[in-house]
């Protein structure tokens, strides 16, 4: 079996009314213009290369989002060669018994409408798996969908590709599967709905007997999450007497997610999470929520920080003090 991590750019119809969509049989949602593929090794980390741009038939035009996001420009469009020969050539060079991992659904449905579109064969790939699922199941442990840049960062990986390029994207998500056991993610694969449908119901259900926040700050942005840990966000006041409290160590909880114990010598302990957002801009979000230590609450912090521990995820800076007001 060929395991070949692959990823596609494609332009759009200028409108959804636009009348090219009169003259196909269906309503196609993106013509490719690139083709970028990585062929994983026997031990699934990244091998051999493919990428080709392909000159579109039907959406000839470059979407100005599409030429923002990619860089592609009619230049470039232009000499790009057919889909057909671009598939004709892609085919070769993947070989025999092919699945494609992709991150994400969207490539399967847009490779095989252009297949489709110009009524080509596809019985020659075998499969499809999307390896966010894979890695939301050996990661985060719930249903969810998690960006590539995301994964890239919970396992430390450098970002030496250019982002949008569809070569670039294939690469970096092939570096994310020779982070996660591939073996068993793909024996799990067929039965990953179920299991993550039961994970997300027992998590919802755990959450509903988690205590309620005392505090809920709106989100503050900032450029860099060592900006937001070294700001007076993730040193809150005590909220009766309004002191800085001291806290320890802010533990990595995974989802962009930390926790600290506070401390007010007068009115006790109080749990503490920043969460984070990235925008589109690339700034951190950060949200502060503060909960009132009770002995449920300190429980449910020391599990956090045993399974934190367990992870070996990186963590912010160790220690969090400023002088009391």
């Amino acid at each position: 079996m060929n395991y070949i991590v692959m990823d596609l750019e494609w332009n759009q119809a200028m409108r959804s009314d636009s009348a090219v969509f009169n003259k196909l049989p269906i309503h196609l949602r993106g013509e490719i213009i690139e083709i970028g593929a990585v062929k994983l090794n026997p031990d699934m980390t990244p091998g051999e290369e493919f990428t080709i741009d392909v000159r579109p038939q039907f959406f000839r035009r470059i979407h100005y989002k599409v030429k923002k996001i990619t860089g592609f420009d009619k230049e470039r469009l232009a000499k790009g060669v057919p889909f057909p020969d671009a598939l004709d050539q892609f085919r070769k060079w993947c070989g025999e018994d092919v699945t494609f991992l992709t991150w994400g659904i969207d490539d399967q449905g847009i490779m095989e409408q252009n297949i489709i579109i110009h009524d080509l064969d596809w019985d020659w790939i075998a499969g499809w798996v999307n390896l966010q699922t894979i890695y939301s199941l050996q990661t985060i442990g719930e249903k969810a969908q998690r960006s590539l840049s995301s994964a890239m960062e919970h396992f430390g990986i450098e970002q030496t590709r250019v982002a949008h390029d569809a070569l670039g994207d294939a690469y970096n998500t092939a570096l994310v599967c020779s982070h996660l056991d591939m073996e068993k993610g793909l024996q799990d694969y067929a039965d990953a709905a179920k299991i993550l449908a039961q994970r997300t119901a027992e998590k919802e259900s755990r959450a509903a007997a988690e205590p309620q926040p005392i505090e809920h700050t709106d989100p503050t942005e900032f450029v860099s999450k060592a900006d937001a840990f070294a700001s007076d966000l993730a040193r809150p006041e005590c909220p009766i007497c309004k002191k800085t409290m001291e806290g320890g160590r802010w533990l990595n909880q995974g989802d962009q997610r930390y926790m600290n114990m506070f401390v007010c010598e007068e009115h006790g302990k109080f749990l503490t999470r920043l969460k984070f957002k990235k925008s589109d801009a690339g700034l951190w979000a950060a949200t502060r929520l503060m909960y009132i230590a009770g002995d449920e609450t300190e429980s449910f912090y020391r599990a956090k920080a045993q399974q934190a521990r367990r992870r070996g995820r990186r963590h912010p800076p160790k220690k969090n003090t400023t002088p009391a007001k």
